[in-house]
């Protein structure tokens, strides 16, 4: 249970920090770090950007609590609850707090995803030692 319970917080952290670099984006100066200027114009536009260093934390955060849920728990069934679970969380949250726009088809591909991930999860057998 502990393994499934790392790989939902991972989930979690993984969409929270895709939603955390959309918004830091946001708020990035106009025209926002530039390359050609080094990587001190990058750093110091990261810096200066809470949302985007909390969303940076959240990544790394994540591929701790993911590479745990890995010990036990295949990456068959694994990866396919983190994308599509994932991607159903950033849409939606996405579409309701951001402003953004999903049609029909969208809908109905978000729901198509969740299925998915139904199907291929209740094959996903207890593993000993949980």
């Amino acid at each position: 249970m502990r393994y499934l319970a790392a790989l939902v917080l991972a989930l979690l952290l993984n969409a929270s920090a895709n939603l955390m670099m959309k918004v830091g984006a946001k708020h990035l100066d106009s025209p926002g770090p530039r390359l050609e200027l080094g990587l001190s114009s990058i750093r110091g536009a990261i810096a200066h950007n809470w949302v985007l260093v909390l969303g940076l934390f959240c990544f790394a955060t994540n591929v701790l609590f993911y590479t745990y849920a890995l010990k036990r728990i295949p990456i068959s069934l694994a990866y396919p609850i983190m994308v599509g679970a994932g991607f159903a969380i950033i849409a939606v949250v996405a579409w309701r707090y951001l402003g953004e726009t999903l049609s029909v088809v969208q809908w109905a591909g978000i729901t198509l995803i969740l299925l998915g991930i139904v199907l291929v999860a209740r094959e996903m057998r207890p593993v000993a030692g949980d």
